[in-house]
Protein backbone atom coordinates (compact mmCIF):
# COMPACT_ATOMS: atom_id res chain seq x y z
CA UNK A 1 0.00 0.00 0.00
CA UNK A 2 0.86 3.38 -0.40
CA UNK A 3 2.39 4.98 2.59
CA UNK A 4 2.78 8.83 3.67
CA UNK A 5 6.32 9.35 5.71
CA UNK A 6 5.63 12.42 7.85
CA UNK A 7 9.07 14.04 8.85
CA UNK A 8 8.88 15.80 12.46
CA UNK A 9 6.60 18.30 12.63
CA UNK A 10 8.67 20.69 13.61
CA UNK A 11 10.92 20.20 10.76
CA UNK A 12 10.33 22.85 7.77
CA UNK A 13 8.83 19.78 5.12
CA UNK A 14 6.63 17.27 5.08
CA UNK A 15 6.79 14.33 2.60
CA UNK A 16 4.76 11.44 1.31
CA UNK A 17 6.36 8.30 -0.46
CA UNK A 18 3.99 7.24 -3.00
CA UNK A 19 4.11 2.57 -3.02
CA UNK A 20 2.63 0.41 -5.36
CA UNK A 21 -0.75 -1.14 -4.01
CA UNK A 22 -4.41 -1.31 -4.13
CA UNK A 23 -6.02 1.32 -6.08
CA UNK A 24 -3.28 3.18 -7.11
CA UNK A 25 -2.49 1.36 -10.61
CA UNK A 26 -5.90 1.18 -11.76
CA UNK A 27 -6.29 3.51 -15.18
CA UNK A 28 -8.14 6.60 -14.64
CA UNK A 29 -11.23 6.15 -17.72
CA UNK A 30 -12.07 8.47 -20.12
CA UNK A 31 -7.91 9.86 -20.62
CA UNK A 32 -7.35 10.47 -24.37
CA UNK A 33 -4.29 9.31 -25.49
CA UNK A 34 -1.78 10.64 -28.38
CA UNK A 35 -0.78 8.78 -31.55
CA UNK A 36 1.72 7.07 -29.02
CA UNK A 37 -0.84 5.62 -26.83
CA UNK A 38 0.19 8.12 -24.16
CA UNK A 39 -2.11 10.23 -22.00
CA UNK A 40 -2.47 13.79 -24.11
CA UNK A 41 -2.72 16.16 -21.19
CA UNK A 42 -3.19 19.12 -24.07
CA UNK A 43 -6.36 17.45 -25.36
CA UNK A 44 -9.55 19.54 -24.98
CA UNK A 45 -11.30 19.53 -21.28
CA UNK A 46 -14.25 17.15 -20.80
CA UNK A 47 -17.56 18.99 -20.33
CA UNK A 48 -20.77 18.41 -18.40
CA UNK A 49 -24.01 17.86 -20.04
CA UNK A 50 -25.03 21.55 -20.03
CA UNK A 51 -21.62 22.63 -21.78
CA UNK A 52 -19.51 24.27 -18.63
CA UNK A 53 -15.65 22.41 -17.84
CA UNK A 54 -15.77 19.60 -16.01
CA UNK A 55 -13.46 20.19 -13.15
CA UNK A 56 -13.46 16.67 -11.99
CA UNK A 57 -10.55 14.46 -11.51
CA UNK A 58 -7.49 14.24 -9.37
CA UNK A 59 -5.60 16.96 -9.21
CA UNK A 60 -1.91 17.82 -7.77
CA UNK A 61 0.48 20.57 -7.11
CA UNK A 62 3.43 20.17 -9.03
CA UNK A 63 7.29 20.57 -7.86
CA UNK A 64 10.47 21.65 -8.75
CA UNK A 65 12.69 21.30 -5.55
CA UNK A 66 15.00 18.10 -5.52
CA UNK A 67 14.29 15.18 -3.54
CA UNK A 68 15.32 15.05 0.05
CA UNK A 69 18.07 12.76 0.46
CA UNK A 70 16.67 11.13 3.89
CA UNK A 71 13.81 9.89 2.13
CA UNK A 72 15.12 8.67 -1.14
CA UNK A 73 12.01 8.60 -3.89
CA UNK A 74 9.79 11.53 -1.90
CA UNK A 75 8.42 14.24 -3.22
CA UNK A 76 8.83 17.18 -1.46
CA UNK A 77 6.02 19.95 -1.21
CA UNK A 78 5.99 22.94 -3.27
CA UNK A 79 7.71 26.13 -3.36
CA UNK A 80 3.77 27.62 -2.70
CA UNK A 81 3.20 25.49 0.59
CA UNK A 82 6.42 27.37 2.06
CA UNK A 83 5.75 30.76 1.08
CA UNK A 84 2.54 31.32 -0.53
CA UNK A 85 3.59 34.82 -1.89
CA UNK A 86 7.07 32.77 -3.40
CA UNK A 87 6.33 33.71 -7.17
CA UNK A 88 4.47 37.41 -5.86
CA UNK A 89 6.82 40.26 -6.88
CA UNK A 90 7.54 42.69 -4.03
CA UNK A 91 5.99 40.35 -1.39
CA UNK A 92 2.36 40.31 0.70
CA UNK A 93 1.23 43.97 1.59
CA UNK A 94 1.07 43.49 5.22
CA UNK A 95 -0.15 45.60 8.05
CA UNK A 96 2.27 46.25 11.04
CA UNK A 97 1.21 43.98 13.44
CA UNK A 98 0.95 41.09 10.90
CA UNK A 99 4.52 41.80 9.33
CA UNK A 100 5.69 41.86 13.13
CA UNK A 101 4.13 38.15 13.37
CA UNK A 102 5.51 36.50 10.32
CA UNK A 103 9.25 37.52 11.43
CA UNK A 104 8.65 36.30 15.12
CA UNK A 105 6.77 32.60 13.45
CA UNK A 106 10.07 32.46 11.06
CA UNK A 107 12.21 31.90 14.18
CA UNK A 108 9.88 29.53 15.87
CA UNK A 109 10.54 26.72 13.58
CA UNK A 110 6.74 26.11 13.15
CA UNK A 111 5.89 25.74 16.55
CA UNK A 112 2.44 27.44 16.59
CA UNK A 113 1.49 25.98 12.60
CA UNK A 114 -1.66 24.24 13.43
CA UNK A 115 -0.63 21.66 10.85
CA UNK A 116 2.02 20.69 13.31
CA UNK A 117 -0.40 20.14 15.68
CA UNK A 118 -2.59 18.20 13.60
CA UNK A 119 -5.30 20.99 12.96
CA UNK A 120 -6.64 21.53 9.87
CA UNK A 121 -4.90 23.90 7.62
CA UNK A 122 -7.67 25.50 5.48
CA UNK A 123 -8.44 25.56 1.74
CA UNK A 124 -5.38 27.54 0.44
CA UNK A 125 -2.68 25.51 2.05
CA UNK A 126 -4.62 22.08 0.52
CA UNK A 127 -4.27 23.33 -2.50
CA UNK A 128 -0.29 23.61 -2.49
CA UNK A 129 0.29 20.46 -0.12
CA UNK A 130 1.93 17.55 -1.46
CA UNK A 131 -1.11 15.28 -1.47
CA UNK A 132 -3.50 15.38 -3.64
CA UNK A 133 -7.04 16.71 -4.06
CA UNK A 134 -10.29 14.85 -5.83
CA UNK A 135 -12.65 17.10 -6.89
CA UNK A 136 -16.43 15.60 -8.20
CA UNK A 137 -18.78 18.40 -10.04
CA UNK A 138 -22.23 17.91 -10.23
CA UNK A 139 -25.24 19.59 -10.92
CA UNK A 140 -25.12 22.62 -8.08
CA UNK A 141 -22.08 21.49 -6.38
CA UNK A 142 -18.19 21.07 -6.65
CA UNK A 143 -16.45 18.84 -3.76
CA UNK A 144 -13.26 18.61 -2.57
CA UNK A 145 -11.47 15.68 -1.07
CA UNK A 146 -8.59 15.87 0.05
CA UNK A 147 -5.89 12.79 1.21
CA UNK A 148 -5.00 14.67 4.33
CA UNK A 149 -7.51 14.08 7.13
CA UNK A 150 -9.93 12.33 4.49
CA UNK A 151 -10.94 16.10 4.78
CA UNK A 152 -13.90 17.35 2.21
CA UNK A 153 -15.32 21.16 1.12
CA UNK A 154 -18.47 21.74 -0.36
CA UNK A 155 -18.80 25.05 -3.03
CA UNK A 156 -22.36 25.29 -3.81
CA UNK A 157 -23.09 26.73 -7.48
CA UNK A 158 -26.73 26.34 -6.97
CA UNK A 159 -27.23 30.12 -6.77
CA UNK A 160 -27.88 30.46 -3.28
CA UNK A 161 -25.64 33.20 -1.17
CA UNK A 162 -22.98 33.11 1.38
CA UNK A 163 -24.43 32.95 4.86
CA UNK A 164 -24.72 36.32 6.50
CA UNK A 165 -23.69 35.45 10.15
CA UNK A 166 -21.98 32.24 9.31
CA UNK A 167 -20.48 30.31 12.65
CA UNK A 168 -16.08 30.32 11.83
CA UNK A 169 -14.96 27.40 9.93
CA UNK A 170 -11.81 25.94 9.08
CA UNK A 171 -12.68 26.11 5.01
CA UNK A 172 -15.71 28.65 5.50
CA UNK A 173 -18.62 28.56 3.83
CA UNK A 174 -18.47 28.48 -0.38
CA UNK A 175 -20.50 29.91 -3.31
CA UNK A 176 -19.67 29.98 -7.09
CA UNK A 177 -21.13 30.81 -10.41
CA UNK A 178 -19.39 30.45 -13.99
CA UNK A 179 -18.03 33.57 -15.92
CA UNK A 180 -17.44 31.76 -19.48
CA UNK A 181 -15.47 28.67 -18.80
CA UNK A 182 -14.48 30.32 -15.28
CA UNK A 183 -16.12 29.15 -11.88
CA UNK A 184 -15.22 31.98 -9.97
CA UNK A 185 -15.94 31.17 -5.86
CA UNK A 186 -16.20 33.15 -2.87
CA UNK A 187 -15.55 32.24 0.59
CA UNK A 188 -16.23 33.80 4.15
CA UNK A 189 -16.50 32.70 7.37
CA UNK A 190 -12.96 31.07 8.53
CA UNK A 191 -11.86 30.73 11.64
CA UNK A 192 -9.30 33.12 13.04
CA UNK A 193 -6.06 32.16 13.19
CA UNK A 194 -5.11 30.39 9.71
CA UNK A 195 -1.91 30.22 8.58
CA UNK A 196 -1.70 30.29 4.70
CA UNK A 197 1.54 28.61 4.45
CA UNK A 198 4.60 27.11 6.47
CA UNK A 199 6.06 30.85 6.21
CA UNK A 200 3.12 31.44 8.80
CA UNK A 201 1.57 34.20 6.58
CA UNK A 202 -2.06 34.35 8.29
CA UNK A 203 -5.63 34.55 7.48
CA UNK A 204 -7.70 35.81 9.28
CA UNK A 205 -11.69 35.98 10.10
CA UNK A 206 -11.97 38.86 8.61
CA UNK A 207 -10.96 37.11 4.96
CA UNK A 208 -12.62 36.53 2.08
CA UNK A 209 -11.50 34.61 -0.65
CA UNK A 210 -12.14 34.20 -4.37
CA UNK A 211 -10.73 31.27 -6.44
CA UNK A 212 -10.88 31.61 -9.94
CA UNK A 213 -11.04 27.78 -11.46
CA UNK A 214 -10.01 27.51 -15.16
CA UNK A 215 -9.60 24.17 -17.04
CA UNK A 216 -7.39 24.91 -20.05
CA UNK A 217 -7.29 21.92 -20.96
CA UNK A 218 -7.34 18.15 -19.82
CA UNK A 219 -4.48 17.81 -17.85
CA UNK A 220 -4.07 21.26 -16.42
CA UNK A 221 -5.73 23.20 -13.78
CA UNK A 222 -5.13 26.92 -12.77
CA UNK A 223 -6.47 28.15 -9.86
CA UNK A 224 -5.92 32.11 -9.18
CA UNK A 225 -6.56 32.88 -5.64
CA UNK A 226 -7.53 36.54 -4.31
CA UNK A 227 -6.97 36.96 -0.46
CA UNK A 228 -8.93 39.82 1.06
CA UNK A 229 -8.28 40.12 4.35
CA UNK A 230 -8.47 43.40 5.42
CA UNK A 231 -7.31 42.84 9.53
CA UNK A 232 -3.56 41.03 7.79
CA UNK A 233 -3.60 42.97 4.85
CA UNK A 234 -3.73 46.48 3.09
CA UNK A 235 -5.30 45.50 0.04
CA UNK A 236 -6.34 42.42 -1.89
CA UNK A 237 -3.55 39.97 -3.47
CA UNK A 238 -3.34 37.25 -5.85
CA UNK A 239 -1.08 34.47 -6.84
CA UNK A 240 -2.12 31.64 -9.56
CA UNK A 241 -1.54 28.50 -8.49
CA UNK A 242 -0.87 25.87 -11.44
CA UNK A 243 -1.82 21.96 -10.59
CA UNK A 244 -1.90 18.85 -13.01
CA UNK A 245 -3.87 15.57 -13.12
CA UNK A 246 -2.53 12.91 -11.37
CA UNK A 247 -3.61 10.02 -13.64
CA UNK A 248 -3.85 6.28 -12.30
CA UNK A 249 -4.33 6.38 -8.72
CA UNK A 250 -6.47 7.76 -6.03
CA UNK A 251 -7.08 9.14 -3.13
CA UNK A 252 -5.86 6.86 0.49
CA UNK A 253 -6.46 7.59 3.61
CA UNK A 254 -3.74 9.82 6.09
CA UNK A 255 -4.62 10.81 9.43
CA UNK A 256 -2.29 13.42 11.41
CA UNK A 257 -2.70 12.65 14.51
CA UNK A 258 -2.50 8.84 14.18
CA UNK A 259 0.60 7.45 16.12
CA UNK A 260 1.51 11.28 16.41
CA UNK A 261 4.44 11.93 19.12
CA UNK A 262 5.95 14.84 17.86
CA UNK A 263 3.82 17.71 19.43
CA UNK A 264 5.19 17.01 22.79
CA UNK A 265 8.55 18.13 21.83
CA UNK A 266 8.21 20.55 19.63
CA UNK A 267 10.18 23.66 20.46
CA UNK A 268 11.34 27.06 19.64
CA UNK A 269 14.83 26.61 20.23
Amino acid sequence: MRLRIVAPLALFLGLFCPLSGQWLKYPTAGVPQTADGKPNLAAACPRTPDGKPDLSGLWIMPTKRPGNPDFPGCQPVSDEFINIAASLPGGLPYRSWAADLVKTRRTEQRVNDPMSHCKPIGPVRLYTWNGPEKMAQTPGLLIVMNELDSSFRQIFTDGRALPADPNPTWNGYSAGKWDGDTLVVQTTGFRDGLWLDATGNPLTDAAKLTERFHRPDFGHLDIEITVDDPKAYTKPWSVTLHQVIDLNTDLLDFYCAEDEKDAGHLSSK
